[in-house]
This record gives C-alpha cells, sequence and structure tokens, in this order.
C-alpha cells in the first residue's frame, strides 16, 4: 500500500514533539529499564535479531525506545513489523479491563550516522524521522557516506529535513573533548547530545558519573536536551556488550 507522503511527514513532526517532551524527562535513572535509546541489530553490528530485540523490550518493561543501527532502518522495519504482528496476536481485552497494549513499549525510527565534525569522527544519532524521506535516505544505505555529506553539519540538517531529531551520541569517547564537539555541533542546530552513557562497560549499567556531569552540564549550557541508552552490540539490552 502507497504511503501518503504528506501524511507520512505529519506523523513525524507530531512524533518528533512527543519524543523531545520525552527527551526533556531523561535523567540518569531512566536507563536501561524505562528509556533505551541506542540499542544496535545483526541488521548492522548488533547480536540481537530485531525480533528477538523487541521481546525483550517488551519483557523488560521498556517504555520508550529506539533502534539504532548504523546506517540502517532495516531493523527498525523488522521490529515494527514483528510488533505488529505480537498486538494482533494479542489484542487488547474488553472495556474495562487493562489493556495489555498498554504495557507495550513504544518504538522510535533511529539511526547511527558516522560523520566528521573538526577533523574527528563522530556518531550522530537520529531518532524520530521519516524513514522515507528522500534527505535522510543517502545515510541509509549499510555504509557511511565518504563525501562532503559526511560532514555533521550535513547530517545533521538530512534527520532534521525528514522532521527528526538529531544528537551526538557519546560525546565523551572521541579524540576531541567534549566541550569541544558540544559547543560546534550545538553551533549547528542540533537537538541534544547523549548524556547518560556506560563509558566504562560495567557489569551492571550505570551512566559513567563523572563523564555523564561533564556532558550533562555541557548540555544544559548549550540549551540542548539529553538522551541515555546502553549502546547495545551483544545479547542484553541491559549491557552495552
Amino acid at each position: 500500500m502507497a504511503v501518503n507522503p504528506a501524511l507520512a511527514s505529519t506523523a513525524a513532526v507530531q512524533g518528533a514533539l512527543t519524543l523531545r517532551q520525552i527527551f526533556a524527562t531523561v535523567d540518569a535513572e531512566s536507563c536501561p529499564s524505562s528509556y533505551n535509546f541506542h540499542m544496535h541489530t545483526v541488521c548492522s553490528d548488533g547480536q540481537l535479531e530485531p525480533e528477538a530485540l523487541v521481546e525483550q523490550a517488551i519483557s523488560i518493561g521498556l517504555v520508550e525506545y529506539a533502534i539504532t543501527d548504523h546506517h540502517s532502518v532495516k531493523g527498525y522495519r523488522r521490529a515494527k513489523a514483528w510488533l505488529e504482528d505480537w498486538q494482533w496476536r494479542h489484542p487488547s481485552p474488553m472495556k474495562g479491563k487493562a489493556s495489555r497494549q498498554s504495557a507495550i513499549p513504544r518504538l522510535w525510527s533511529g539511526v547511527e550516522i558516522t560523520a566528521t565534525l573538526l577533523e574527528t569522527e563522530v556518531h550522530i544519532l537520529g531518532y524520530a524521522f521519516n524513514i522515507d524521506h528522500p534527505a535522510i535516505k543517502p545515510y541509509l544505505q549499510g555504509h557511511s557516506r565518504l563525501d562532503s555529506d559526511r560532514t555533521a553539519q550535513r547530517v545533521v540538517h538530512a534527520i532534521q529535513q525528514a522532521n527528526g531529531l538529531a544528537v551526538l551520541a557519546h560525546p565523551a569517547r572521541y579524540r576531541r573533548p567534549a566541550e569541544e564537539l558540544i559547543q560546534a555541533v550545538a553551533q549547528m542546530g542540533i537537538d541534544g547530545a547523549e548524556a547518560y552513557y556506560a563509558y566504562d562497560n560495567p557489569s551492571i549499567w550505570r551512566p559513567s558519573p563523572d563523564k555523564t556531569e561533564t556532558v550533562e552540564y555541557l548540555a544544559q549550557s548549550h540549551g540542548l536536551l539529553r538522551t541515555c541508552g546502553t549502546d547495545t552490540h551483544g545479547k542484553s539490552l541491559l549491557r552495552r556488550i
């Protein structure tokens, strides 16, 4: 069935506004049991099948989450199809009873895109964008761009053109200081920074205290949203690897 581009665009705009409000509530306790906006599947460099990821998200009791495979939304498409089938097989009970669907976590479109910022390779996360928008499609081909479209400015602009939100992933993980990188992307009009991240990959996931405090302060100083995610590449959504 053909998708009406105007309706898709309107839905994406409304979705981004909703997700912006959700990001405004994120704190150090949000991840990994309530929110998780950074996870990978076998459709890029993760170990989880998209369908298994959704099953795990439901079992954990996540409220909001996003699959952010590198340069691909194939995992998101598969997860969304599986979730729609699951909802069909688990219809809402009769009115007056608690609805199973009320407990289903909401899946957002997501992607992680490699970009160049201040002569440094960084990753930009995109959320709640229209996956069929022509501006974002060049970045969803399974590999990073090697031309001028690789610049952080163009990546951020493409995500926002597709009515999505752009976020700098793990700002304290690059060769350049987080202070320099966050200031640079803030000047480009990026929407947020991933503030809550486990840089030291602990056995029990928790944001790295020192780096979290720095990124929180920088994001707030530049008026940016703060997000969280496990950056899962392994079999458990409660860990990174």
